[in-house]
């Protein structure tokens, strides 16, 4: 059985959020899934079922679970699948329970994923185990379907928090991203010598999800970047997820509760797997 490991969210290998990508004719059983998902040992690894040269289902698994929704790994399974599985250069991921993703590969590569928004809401009630687990002060905190995502003061606190995972952990399937928007974001010091001007910087924990850290997630930008979108007053943004890893995230807002999520991808690997029988 041939595995790939891709690269999300950057143009180079060792960066941006790292994916395994299974293609099949038909699912295996849960259980198979979730055992090379283990084994891998990554963020997500992604299952992608063929239903023509245009139109996939796709299934994303972390060492622990299943879960309902990963850019990063739509943007690796994307990745392989114009490269090895079709000539369009438009394709459909037909998704349980979130409908129609809709994904085009531009010219230079850069793969366009449209997405539902899933927006967050300001919150007063969140659990005391969220402040007690950052330590950095904070504006404001949200809550969507995925995560709380916590406003903080500045990007430098985002760069600097040390959250207690184990706190974290107890919040449950709920996970925690902090981010920030200074008036204006530069990261050269903090992250790479040639960095560009950001608009949000974020970072993300799933704890519970067996993953302390995710280096770079497409699916909580449906969420934090329509906020920043009516605080800036923009709808066409670039996120930086300040992991050690790091991934830049083109993102536009779009009609209809949509948005777009672009970015690039790196093949890091071919594998063939072995499953007895």
């Amino acid at each position: 059985m041939k595995m790939y490991q891709v690269d999300a969210f950057t143009q180079q290998l060792f960066k941006g959020n790292p994916a395994a990508v299974i293609v099949l004719h038909d699912w295996l059983d849960d259980t198979l899934m979730q055992n090379i998902a283990l084994e891998n040992n990554l963020s997500e690894t992604a299952f992608v079922k063929v239903l023509d040269a245009q139109n996939y289902e796709i299934r994303w698994f972390t060492p622990t679970t299943e879960v309902d929704f990963c850019g990063h790994a739509t943007l690796a399974s994307s990745h392989v699948i114009f490269k090895d599985f079709t000539d369009a250069s438009q394709i459909q991921f037909h998704v349980a329970n979130l409908g129609i993703f809709t994904v085009e590969q531009a010219a230079d590569g850069k793969i366009q994923m449209n997405f539902p928004m899933r927006r967050a809401q300001a919150v007063q009630d969140y659990p005391e185990l969220l402040r007690q687990a950052l330590t950095k002060p904070f504006k404001q905190v949200y809550l969507n379907a995925q995560a709380y995502i916590v406003e903080y003061e500045s990007v430098q606190d985002v760069l600097d928090e040390q959250p207690d995972f184990e706190l974290l952990k107890q919040l449950g399937r709920i996970r925690t991203a902090i981010t920030a928007s200074d008036a204006d974001v530069s990261l050269d010091v903090a992250i790479t010598s040639n960095s560009p001007q950001y608009d949000c910087v974020s970072r993300y924990f799933a704890p519970a999800n067996g993953i302390p850290e995710d280096p770079v997630t497409g699916s909580i930008h449906t969420g934090i970047v329509p906020i920043w979108a009516a605080k800036l007053g923009k709808n066409e943004l670039m996120a930086y997820q300040a992991s050690a890893r790091g991934g830049e995230l083109y993102c536009r807002i779009l009609e209809n509760e949509r948005i777009e999520i672009s970015g690039y991808a790196k093949l890091y690997m071919q594998a063939e797997i072995s499953i007895d029988a």
